[in-house]
């Protein structure tokens, strides 16, 4: 048996709105055998502009049942059928997730009839409710109330199993089909023809307007994990909403794949990505020369117009880094600001300063190590990081010329690289960000990774 349900509500996400009515219609394949349909108080404010599109008026709703008087009987209703609804996902996220605020835990096999009409309709410009059943002659009574709405679908399913061998309704209820976890607008054959390899993959609109930017190790598993669950808020809804289609590039390696996803941000700058776009790099390690011509290493804000050696998400990385060089290069604490008391540096015993901060160490000698920690913190190198290519007669390459990204791509298996040059005439050029350069400073992406250094670039 079939329960075919259309809802009503006080906005467009569950965790945030409520229903303000709802229609059920038991159906066996012929004929409706039961059904249920009522007013709901939602216990938010019907905004006006919905008043108008449905009719549904604060008014109207004031005395109706809220869900919790309800509740039980809707669960007895659906929990033994087949969920049926045009956009299946939405409404089942409401009742869902209001059953569960009530303490009926609904788990049932979900059918969407936008989803069945396109593959048993195909061809048609909209699969809206009332352009599919316009076109295919299915009158509309009562428009945009659950029971009008609910109804249509319910003559819609009915002739969806008689245009149907059974072939098309017995794969989407197939175990592991997933196809009712697919947003309605996305056709299942571009899900299908997803990649498992590693790299990038684009959500788009219905304009073709890329809309969010993934990367993955797996593209077609990582992507399926974005339809699954049923997500009650906003972003989830308007996310899956809007998605019509897909589409994917390949990379080598996961390095790459984290690359160009960053790229793809920069330049599509979709809508639904905020992550990336967040990735804010706040702190950076400068050089000064002092008054006693020490050069001098401090952490402070990024500043426009101030060169920095190295940017740093926060103060935090800034500050372990700065320490880090001093270690490493003996230099002064108190000179790069990292000992901030009046005493000098000889009073701590762990301190590696040589004396600078009480000039007892002349500038000449001290600048010269600071000038190997600034080299170590800028990375001015030149070099090649070679990796496996997407086919066998291939390897992948990712450049950097004087310490800075400039590029990636694949070098033919046999091609000498000797030179910057050679390796650019390979590759496709791509800008630096503060991101890019930041992941190509993390080790576990770097692991199987080959170096290749050019000494005279």
């Amino acid at each position: 048996m079939y329960a075919i349900v259309d809802i009503e509500t006080t906005g467009g996400h569950a965790n945030s709105n409520g229903i303000t009515e709802i229609a059920i219609y038991i159906f066996d394949g012929d004929k409706v055998v039961d059904e249920f349909v009522s007013l709901v108080n939602p216990q938010y404010p019907i905004p006006p502009f919905l008043e108008s599109y449905t009719g549904i008026t604060n008014q109207m709703v004031q005395r109706a049942p809220k869900f919790n008087q309800i509740a039980p009987k809707v669960f007895e209703l659906l929990k033994d059928n087949i969920f049926i609804a045009h956009n299946v996902n939405f409404d089942y996220s409401f009742i869902h997730y209001q059953l569960q605020q009530n303490g009926f835990d609904l788990n049932t096999d979900k059918l969407c009839t936008v989803r069945l009409s396109r593959k048993v309709f195909p061809g048609y410009k909209s699969y809206s409710l009332g352009n599919i059943c316009g076109a295919l002659g299915i009158p509309v009574h009562n428009r945009h109330r659950a029971a009008g709405d609910a109804i249509a679908t319910v003559k819609l399913f009915h002739k969806i199993l008689q245009a149907d061998d059974g072939s098309i309704l017995k794969g989407f209820l197939k175990k592991g089909s997933k196809e009712y976890l697919l947003p309605p607008n996305l056709p299942r054959e571009q899900f299908d023809t997803l990649s498992q390899q590693t790299g990038v993959y684009y959500f788009h609109d219905g304009q073709g307007k890329v809309i969010y930017v993934g990367k993955a190790k797996n593209i077609k598993k990582r992507v399926g994990s974005h339809f699954t669950g049923n997500g009650t808020g906003k972003q989830k809804q308007d996310f899956l909403r809007n998605i019509h289609g897909l589409s994917f590039t390949a990379c080598a390696t996961e390095l790459m794949a984290y690359i160009l996803e960053s790229v793809e941000i920069k330049k599509h700058w979709p809508p639904f990505n905020r992550a990336l776009k967040k990735v804010d790099f706040n702190f950076a390690i400068y050089d000064y020369v002092d008054r006693n011509d020490y050069v001098r290493l401090c952490v402070d804000r990024i500043r426009k117009n101030m060169i920095p050696l190295h940017t740093y998400r926060t103060q935090v990385e800034a500050i372990q880094a700065l320490q880090h060089v001093i270690m490493q290069h003996e230099l002064c604490p108190k000179l790069c600001y990292v000992n901030t008391g009046k005493e000098p540096c000889s009073t701590f015993e762990s301190s590696c300063c040589k004396g600078a901060c009480e000039l007892r160490e002349n500038a000449i000698d001290y600048n010269k190590r600071v000038a190997s920690a600034i080299n170590e913190l800028s990375n001015k190198e030149s070099y090649a990081l070679i990796d496996k290519g997407l086919y066998a007669d291939e390897n992948s390459c990712i450049l950097i010329e004087k310490g800075k990204f400039i590029g990636m791509g694949y070098l033919p298996i046999d091609a000498g690289i000797h030179d910057l040059e050679t390796v650019k005439s390979f590759i496709k050029l791509h800008k630096e960000s503060f991101y890019i350069k930041d992941i190509l400073q993390s080790e576990s992406l770097l692991t199987s990774t080959k170096r290749i250094d050019f000494i005279n670039a």
